[in-house]
């Protein structure tokens, strides 16, 4: 009886070291849970089959057979994988598709404004945290004490579109040596105008990610919350530029399916108070709720599922899913996400696209036939290819009524260098403009290049080269043409990248045109 109390006095101890360190949740619904209740059984078990071993041998007898708690390890595990694959997609497409309603209403022109180009996040999260870093190496009272957090949240503050990301103990002693007073301060990088700043504040935060012992943020909130499933966590500040971490919780069904967002916990991490909120009643100025990869991983799961498990596997009629990548958008101070819908066979373009309130998971679908994302992208680079300028996701905007993307290109430094704007439904259609000449100087660039969308008439025939010059216009190579009759045209580098720079005097080409004193070329083939 004294060494069975011993065992169950070692896995106690066992119990308290892993719950400690690794904070699972008590909860039926977690896979963390299990993990846990496993490895303890796991424990418990060798300590008894031990014993038992070394009672028989000190008898000099064979071990007889008990009952063991290993014996319980593969019988939960296996109870687990039946459970989940009885609600599995096979069983429960309907359920899987139903994880999210998407409105198939939306109406492009309708329902998103004509952009605002000092609301657009020109910036990625890869820029910020470069800026970020700059700014942190001239703060010499901190840079040799704390780290930048690559968080970088971006959130809508007093009508900005910003990223905020907290400070973090560089280490263990930096964590003892400024504990008492905290961390005080943050950095926010305005994702627009690329100004950035440490935001420091009298009280520090005590309670984040890197600090130790209780004082960790999430074990700070598994002993408030013991139950609850904690998702990815964010970091935002609210109208007055107050810190606080979101704490998504996580709602499954059976055992880590159909995952879903139940609330989040905001947590102060000044003071330490945490307050749970449950999906309906979050405050407004919270930004980030659900995870953006909860929110792709719902919208898949209703383009496949929702004619059923086996049309998803055999007719895939109507079976669509999101595009690789996503992006951000800031409307009406809430942030939306972005990700285009494709055809499950993947065939380079896009059927339309979603956008999806973070806060409150409020999701339309909007048809707009057109480029996927990255073939935009690599449409935007191969103007540039000799540069090696990298292309950002796109942003997409509404400009003169029609999706468009808009992307940045960045040189090797990550700086950006170039601005790039490409019709959503001809990825041709694109025109790249210097940054340093602004972001409306770009789309005013793409408007003029590509008039005829604005109700001006094409007009076709054949001309013969007599002479032809290349300006560099704004950042743009445009080509001044003469005909034999004297006219004059124009023709912009992108309209003809591999036939422009190339022409010479006596060759003939079959153009349509916009006409004018100077006439634009709208496209042009060689005539041979």
């Amino acid at each position: 009886m004294k060494k069975i109390l011993i065992n169950i006095l070692i896995t106690l101890v066992y119990v308290f070291v892993y719950y400690y360190i690794f904070i699972p949740p008590i909860n039926l619904t977690s896979p963390e849970f299990y993990a846990f209740m496993v490895t303890t059984l796991i424990v418990y078990g060798l300590l008894d089959l031990g014993l038992t071993t070394v009672v028989s041998l000190q008898k000099r007898r064979m071990p007889k057979f008990k009952f063991n708690t290993l014996l319980l390890v593969p019988i939960v595990i296996l109870a687990i994988v039946v459970v989940n694959f009885v609600s599995s997609p096979i069983f429960n497409s309907k359920a899987y598709a139903n994880r999210i309603v998407i409105d198939e209403t939306g109406d492009f022109s309708r329902d998103i404004e004509q952009v605002d180009f000092k609301k657009v996040p020109l910036l990625d999260k890869e820029s910020s945290q470069k800026l970020g870093d700059r700014v942190m190496g001239e703060m010499s009272d901190f840079v040799s004490q704390y780290y930048v957090s690559d968080l970088y949240t971006q959130i809508n503050y007093r009508d900005e579109i910003v990223r905020v990301t907290p400070l973090e103990y560089a280490d263990i002693i930096k964590y003892i040596a400024n504990r008492k007073d905290g961390i005080k301060g943050y950095i926010l990088v305005n994702s627009v105008d690329g100004s950035s700043k440490i935001v420091r504040h009298e009280k520090g935060m005590r309670y984040v990610p890197s600090a130790m012992f209780n004082e960790d943020m999430l074990r700070h909130l598994r002993f408030k919350f013991p139950t609850e499933v904690f998702g990815t966590y964010s970091f935002e500040i609210d109208d007055e530029g107050n810190p606080f971490f979101i704490v998504p919780t996580i709602r499954y069904s059976l055992v880590g399916l159909r995952k879903d967002i139940s609330g989040v916990i905001v947590l102060d991490p000044v003071s330490g108070e945490a307050t749970k909120y449950e999906v309906g009643e979050i405050p407004n100025w919270i930004d980030h709720v659900y995870e953006a990869d909860l929110i792709i991983s719902q919208t898949d799961d209703w383009g496949i599922y929702k004619g059923g498990f086996w049309n998803s596997v055999f007719a895939q009629k109507n079976v669509v899913n999101t595009t690789d990548g996503y992006n951000y958008l800031a409307m009406d101070n809430d942030i939306y996400l972005y990700t285009g819908i494709t055809s499950i066979q993947s065939d380079e373009s896009n059927l339309g696209f979603i956008l999806s309130n973070m806060r409150t998971k409020e999701t339309v679908f909007y048809s707009a036939p057109g480029a996927e994302e990255y073939s935009a992208m690599a449409s935007a680079e191969g103007q540039v290819q000799e540069m090696k300028y990298n292309s950002t996701f796109p942003l997409l905007i509404n400009l003169n009524g029609r999706p468009t993307y808009l992307v940045s290109l960045k040189d090797a430094a990550g700086l950006v260098k170039k601005y790039a704007f490409i019709d959503v439904q001809d990825y041709q259609k694109v025109t790249v403009t210097d940054s340093s000449l602004g972001i409306e100087k770009s789309a005013e660039n793409y408007l003029n290049s590509y008039s005829l969308e604005n109700g001006d008439v094409a007009l076709e025939k054949n001309i013969k080269i007599m002479k032809i010059n290349p300006v560099l216009i704004d950042g743009n190579t445009v080509y001044y043409i003469e005909d034999e009759n004297k006219n004059r045209y124009s023709a912009s580098i992108q309209i003809g990248k591999n036939i422009l720079p190339f022409m010479t005097s006596g060759e003939t080409y079959k153009i349509s045109y916009v006409e004018g004193e100077v006439s634009t070329i709208k496209t042009l083939e060689k005539v041979k």
